[in-house]
């Protein structure tokens, strides 16, 4: 498959690591559905400066080296997968050096979105190291980043796509992503909008609730009518959006969350909720700027 020469490519991180597989499947499956290119990714850590001292420099060589094959053989490991799952997408391979997140964002300028694994992401050991390189990204690129389990979820017989709406510019942005994820895989969408109460409570609930479905009606309808063949189920659910997020992604084929959202009234920011759900989702999580966050 020749893609377009002004195409952006689906970008993903590649790990040394040989489990690292479900992130890069996903994302060669995703260039092929979109006919997209697929821009492999490793990236070597360098020291600071502060350690790049004479006397260590010869050890830092060596060491250097030895990560730049090492990287090398990761991308050469990760070519020969996409091929044979996928012969006709375009692979183009990126051995770079710095740091990961720094890099990863930097690629995302250019990118029709970011790809990364998150095996560690449950690990508490790992939150810190994991938070250095997922939030980061996800905060500085104007494309989609999917974020994708290292682990096998069950997913159900008719298959799925999950989306948190709250109302906001980002969540309009995650309505029409899930939307062209949903037509892509042949698979349904399940619209959430997640009313937390505030903590001092309102003056009717029942109200704020009422509120809360006409939006979530009016941002679905669109869609709907330019989607026909997509069967949509969409509801108001009261509780924290993390976990009601969380819980509907179990059997989904994907979590679909803006990057940003909207606080006040709606009580949803999905800002802190994005982060939220990379810890506990177990579908691969999508999360979504907005246009107006996008670079041309």
């Amino acid at each position: 498959m020749t893609s377009r020469p002004d195409a952006r490519p689906i970008v993903v991180g590649v790990d040394p690591d040989p489990t690292g597989r479900p992130a890069l499947a996903w994302a060669a499956d995703e260039a092929d559905r979109r006919e997209l290119p697929l821009r492999l990714v490793h990236v070597r850590q360098t020291p600071p400066a502060k350690y790049r001292t004479p006397d260590l420099e010869p050890a830092w060589e060596t060491w250097d080296e030895a990560l730049r094959t090492r990287g090398t053989d990761a991308l050469s490991d990760a070519e020969t997968f996409v091929r044979d799952r996928h012969p006709r997408v375009d692979v183009s391979v990126r051995l770079a050096a710095g740091d990961v997140a720094s890099v990863l964002s930097g690629q995302a300028r250019e990118a029709a979105a970011v790809v990364l694994g998150s095996r560690h992401l449950t690990a508490v050991e790992e939150l810190v190291r994991s938070l250095s390189v997922a939030v980061p990204v996800i905060a500085r690129a104007d494309c989609p980043v999917i974020v994708v389990r290292e682990t096998e979820h069950a997913l159900r017989q008719h298959p799925y796509v999950v989306v948190g709406v709250d109302g906001s510019p980002d969540s309009a942005a995650a309505v029409d992503y899930a939307f062209e994820e949903a037509v892509l895989r042949g698979a349904g969408l399940r619209a959430l909008y997640v009313w937390h109460p505030p903590l001092l409570g309102v003056m009717d609930e029942h109200a704020a609730l009422q509120e809360c479905r006409r939006l979530l009606s009016e941002i679905v309808a669109g869609r709907t009518a330019a989607h026909p063949d997509v069967q949509v189920h969409h509801e108001v659910v009261r509780g924290h959006p993390v976990k009601v997020l969380s819980e509907a992604s179990a059997h989904a084929l994907g979590l679909v969350v803006g990057a940003r959202g909207l606080g006040g009234f709606a009580g949803l920011l999905l800002g802190s909720v994005s982060q939220g759900v990379l810890h506990h989702a177990l579908s691969p999580v999508m999360v979504v700027p907005s246009a107006e966050h996008r670079s041309p």
